[in-house]
């Protein structure tokens, strides 16, 4: 089983800066693909970044050159830097891996979610 804990969600001021942390443990082989989503009241859970083990981000439109995702491999953490945060980015935060387990198969798995609020 693979558990992932997150931490740092808050409540900050249009402006502010945050940082979120997914740290993951458990029994598997690798971590293959890390990301963060998000879900506001009334919508859809949305992609907000993502980073591969290759290194390769992709963030959404709407918070490109604000955020930033990153990992440190020895913690097997991936963190969420936002940054000139927005009223409009206030959601619940959820951290997404996928891992490749001790039978090698691919399995997502997704965080408890850590709620963000930003204050106008």
């Amino acid at each position: 089983q693979v558990q992932l804990v997150e931490s740092g969600g808050g409540l900050v001021q249009a402006g502010g800066s945050l940082r979120l942390s997914c740290a993951v443990s458990g029994s598997f082989f690798s971590i293959t693909a890390m990301g963060w989503y998000r879900q506001a009241p009334g919508n859809e859970r949305e992609l907000v970044a993502s980073l591969t083990s290759a290194g390769s981000t992709n963030y959404a439109d709407s918070v490109k050159g604000r955020f930033a995702i990153s990992r440190d491999n020895a913690k097997n953490t991936v963190y969420l830097q936002m940054n000139s945060l927005k009223p409009e980015d206030t959601a619940v935060y959820y951290c997404n891996v996928e891992v490749v387990n001790r039978v090698l198969s691919r399995v997502r798995y997704w965080g408890q979610g850590t709620q963000v609020t930003v204050s106008s």
